[in-house]
């Protein structure tokens, strides 16, 4: 009669992927989602990340070696709401079968200025900037796993209740260190419009110079018209992003004198040395720039 021991050992066995080729293969579109999927999906997945860190999504031109990525594929996770304008033809070329998850379905969105035609309202796909979001990208992301995957069913419960548990802790820390910050200083500019729900979220203003996008250069008229609002705002700093052009904000910065702040990370995460290698730690790095350049 076998032992309860091995009894409990042979169904660990029995559930879990021992070998990288019995991994569920998934593929991300964007570095940000591809750490969200590795840690509700942990040991059981093999995650492709299509734009890597550092890697600027808005600008991003699939290759063939994308296409082969995607046709062997078991699943995709994209984010939506427009952000990758050319998952459409990707699909199309790679011929995949595999399922498309959605990883932002049920959060509630809010508009933007169209970067290409200023005035205009389109939807913000960068709804990964708030915590409360993130924990709807987990949610989706282990039903997802779950219907690619039954059999890993309990494995990625697990691991969104660990993953859910610390984004709650994650989010009383930045609210905390946010709250140093005076209401009449939680103003700033970055590159582009990227932080609209961590502003909704916190209670912050950012402020993305009209004109400016994240694939096109600013002209000289609005480079103007960012420093004339910037003094008649009386804007203590300006953050350059990971994805864009730093130039254009120590430009903007010595012609106003207001402090540049450390990078803020948008769309990307860092690489694996940096501050921001993970969706947490993003989070983190953020607020940690934000207090340094406007706590008093």
């Amino acid at each position: 009669m076998l032992s309860r021991r091995l009894l409990v050992l042979l169904a660990v066995l029995a559930s879990t992927p021992a070998l990288a080729q019995d991994k569920l293969n998934v593929v991300a579109t964007f570095s940000i989602l591809g750490d969200l999927v590795k840690n509700v999906g942990g040991d059981r997945v093999e995650v492709t990340t299509l734009v890597g860190p550092n890697g600027n999504a808005h600008m991003f031109s699939p290759t063939p070696a994308d296409a082969r990525k995607l046709g062997a594929a078991k699943v995709v996770f994209v984010n939506g709401l427009g952000f990758e304008g050319w998952m459409t033809r990707l699909v199309k070329a790679s011929g995949t079968k595999a399922p498309t998850v959605v990883a932002n379905a049920g959060i509630k969105t809010q508009k933007m200025e169209d970067d290409h035609h200023p005035g205009r309202m389109v939807t913000d796909p960068h709804a990964w900037q708030s915590i409360a979001n993130i924990k709807i990208y987990a949610a989706n992301i282990r039903d997802g796993l779950r219907a690619a995957d039954p059999a890993g069913a309990s494995v990625y419960d697990a691991n969104a209740r660990d993953y859910l548990a610390r984004l709650d802790a994650l989010e009383q820390e930045v609210r905390a260190a946010l709250a140093k910050i005076p209401a009449a200083r939680r103003k700033v500019i970055t590159t582009h419009d990227a932080f609209g729900y961590f502003a909704s979220a916190y209670g912050m203003e950012f402020i993305a110079p009209a004109g400016v996008s994240a694939d096109s250069e600013p002209s000289a008229r609005d480079v103007a018209r960012i420093i004339a609002q910037i003094k008649k705002q009386k804007i203590p700093a300006v953050f350059m992003e990971n994805i864009s052009d730093p130039r254009l904000m120590q430009q903007i910065a010595r012609e106003t004198g207001a402090k540049i702040g450390g990078t803020l990370y948008s769309d990307a995460l860092s690489d694996a040395g940096g501050p921001a290698a993970s969706t947490i730690e993003m989070m983190r790095s953020n607020v940690r720039e934000l207090t340094k350049a406007l706590a008093p």
